[in-house]
C-alpha cells in the first residue's frame, strides 16, 4: 500500500489537477429517442455560469467552463462580449470552444466531409468562426468531434472524404494563434454506422500531423469498442507527444453519458497512471481535463460535483502507485508483485488525504453534502422550474 511518506505528494498532486466542466452538463439534453428534463435545468447561458460558479465553489478545482457554439454563442463572435461580461460576474473563464458539425439539416450527408462543396465550405466557416470566437475569449483549445460518416457501402467515398478532411483541418489549423490548439476527437460509429470519418486514434492523430504543429489529439474516454485497451492509447498519444485533452465519461456499452468511474473506476485510474508515467512533466502539464457528460437521470448539480469527486480520488489513486517499485517488479519478471503493486494504489482509500486538501483551502470536507445543505439545488429548481415546464410539450 502506498505509504504515509508519499502523502506530502498528495497536496502538490491536488494542487495542479484542473478540471473542465461543460456547459451543456447543466442543461436539459437526452439521448436520440428524448429527453427527461429537469425543473433545475439551466435555460439560460448565465445559468450555466452560475452553476458552473456554484460547482468551482465547493470544490476549488473547476475554474473553467467549456461552451457549445450552437448552443452557447449561436451570434458567433458578436457573443463574446456577454461570455466576458458573465465570466467576469461568476469568477469562472471561458474554456475550450466546441463548434457544431452535426445538428444542421445540410449535415444529413456529411459536414466537412459532405459530398457537396457548399455545405464544406459552409462548415469551414463555422470552423474558422470558431476559432475567432475562441481568441475573442482568450481560449486556448478549440475542440472538434466530426459526427461524419456514411451508412451503407458505396454511398460515399471514403477516400474522397479523407482529402476533405485534411483540407478542412489545414485550413482551421491555419487561423489558430500561437498559443492555440485544436483538439481532434474521434469515435468508432454513431450517427454513423457504416464507416465514420474520424473512426479511432490512429486517424485523428495522422490528421493531427497533417493539420499542423498546434492539432492535437483529442480522447473521449467513451469513444471506444467495448474492452478496449485506452490506456494504451494513452501512452501511444504521450509517446508520439500528440495527446491534447480528454472528455472524460463513462459508458456501459456504446453511448458515453455515464459520469465518469461509475461504470469501470479502475479503467481511469490506469489511464491516469499512465498519464503520470509521463518522464516528461511539461507535457503532463498541457493535458486538458474535460469532463464530457449528460445528465439525464442524475440531478445535474450532485452529478457534476461528484464527477469532479471521483476524478480527484482516481487521480490522487493513480499519484501513490510507487513507480520505482513497479518498474524494479517489472523488470524482475515478477507479474503478480507488479500487479499487486498497481492494485495497492488503486485500493488505497484517499478520501480523507482530499478532505484535509480540502479544509486547508477553506473548501468544505465533502463538497456533495455541502451542495445538498445549501439548498441551492432547491432553489434553482424553484426559480427555472416554470420555464423547464413550459418546454416539456417541445420534446414530447
Amino acid at each position: 500500500m502506498a505509504g504515509s511518506d508519499r502523502v506530502p505528494d498528495a497536496a502538490a498532486t491536488l494542487d495542479a489537477f484542473r478540471i473542465e466542466i461543460p456547459s451543456w452538463g447543466f442543461a436539459n439534453t437526452g439521448t436520440r429517442f428524448g429527453k427527461f428534463l429537469q425543473a433545475g435545468a439551466a435555460t439560460s447561458l448565465e445559468e450555466k455560469f452560475a452553476d458552473a460558479s456554484q460547482v468551482h465553489a465547493l470544490t476549488g478545482v473547476t475554474p473553467q467552463l467549456a461552451l457549445h457554439v450552437l448552443w452557447d454563442l449561436p451570434n458567433g463572435t458578436s457573443d463574446a462580449s456577454k461570455v466576458k461580461e458573465l465570466a467576469r460576474h461568476y469568477g469562472i473563464q471561458p474554456g475550450s470552444v466546441n463548434p457544431n458539425l452535426f445538428q444542421d439539416q445540410a449535415y444529413k450527408l456529411g459536414s466537412i466531409c459532405n459530398p457537396d462543396r457548399a455545405v464544406r465550405h459552409m462548415a469551414i466557416d463555422h470552423l474558422v468562426e470558431s476559432v475567432k470566437i475562441a481568441k475573442e475569449l482568450d481560449s486556448t483549445d478549440v475542440s472538434l468531434w466530426i459526427s461524419d460518416g456514411s451508412n451503407y457501402p458505396g454511398s460515399q467515398s471514403i477516400r474522397n472524404r479523407i482529402v476533405w478532411l485534411e483540407e478542412a483541418l489545414q485550413t482551421t489549423h491555419d487561423e489558430l494563434r500561437g498559443d492555440q490548439r485544436m483538439l481532434i476527437e474521434y469515435k468508432p460509429f454513431e450517427p454513423a454506422f457504416y464507416h465514420t470519418d474520424v473512426a479511432d486514434w490512429g486517424m485523428a492523430a495522422q490528421l493531427a500531423k497533417v493539420a499542423g504543429p498546434q492539432a492535437r489529439v483529442l480522447v473521449d474516454t467513451g469513444h471506444h469498442y467495448q474492452s478496449q485497451n485506452i490506456e494504451q492509447i494513452v501512452a501511444w498519444l504521450l509517446h508520439i507527444q500528440l495527446l491534447g485533452g480528454f472528455h472524460f465519461n463513462d459508458r456501459r456499452y456504446a453511448d458515453d453519458d455515464l459520469t465518469i468511474g461509475s461504470i469501470d473506476p479502475y479503467q481511469v485510474f490506469r489511464i491516469f497512471h499512465e498519464i503520470l508515467s509521463e518522464p516528461n512533466s511539461e507535457q503532463i502539464t498541457k493535458i486538458a481535463f474535460m469532463i464530457d457528460q449528460s445528465h439525464n437521470i442524475k440531478g445535474k448539480m450532485e452529478a457534476m460535483v461528484q464527477t469532479v469527486m471521483v476524478a480527484q480520488e482516481l487521480f490522487l489513486k493513480a499519484s501513490l502507485v510507487d513507480r520505482q517499485k513497479l518498474s524494479e517488479l517489472q523488470r524482475a519478471g515478477r507479474i503478480v508483485d507488479a500487479e499487486e503493486c498497481l492494485r495497492s494504489a488503486f485500493w488505497t482509500d484517499v478520501r480523507s488525504m482530499i478532505e484535509e486538501w480540502r479544509s486547508k483551502r477553506g473548501l468544505p470536507p465533502n463538497p456533495l453534502e455541502a451542495l445538498r445543505e445549501s439548498g441551492y439545488v432547491e432553489r434553482i429548481e424553484s426559480e427555472r422550474g416554470q420555464r423547464n415546464a413550459a418546454r416539456a410539450s417541445t420534446y414530447a
